[in-house]
């Protein structure tokens, strides 16, 4: 038995990821393109989005998170840990005074 598929028709039902819900809603086809939807918007939040096929968007992981995350998980397993950066070396006791903030300098007139 073979299970004909129709093309999508403005204002029809289908399920896709909705960006500001988050989950995965009803929504309604807006534009089509190419006998494909392109454009849908929720029935819950009524936000209009790209139609995404049901799939979220990828995560946004911040290289130097995923760094330390992968540093974390390596001292957790046991791995030798990479050398630590330099730290930069301490201020000299009297700093340069054009350097100081201004209230500093506000104080150090009065």
């Amino acid at each position: 038995m073979e299970i004909l598929m129709r093309a999508a028709r403005l204002g029809d039902d289908i399920d896709d990821f909705c960006v500001k819900c988050k989950r995965v809603m009803n929504h309604a086809v807006v534009s089509i393109l190419n006998n494909e939807p392109a454009k849908v918007r929720c029935r819950t939040c009524y936000n209009d989005h790209d139609y995404r096929h049901e799939q979220p968007p990828p995560p946004k992981v911040d290289a130097r998170k995923a760094a330390l995350f992968n540093e974390v998980l390596g001292n957790v397993n046991g791995l030798p840990a990479a050398a630590p950066a330099p730290v930069a070396a301490a201020p000299a006791a009297d700093p340069d005074p054009a350097a100081k903030p201004k209230a500093a300098r506000k104080k150090a007139r009065a």
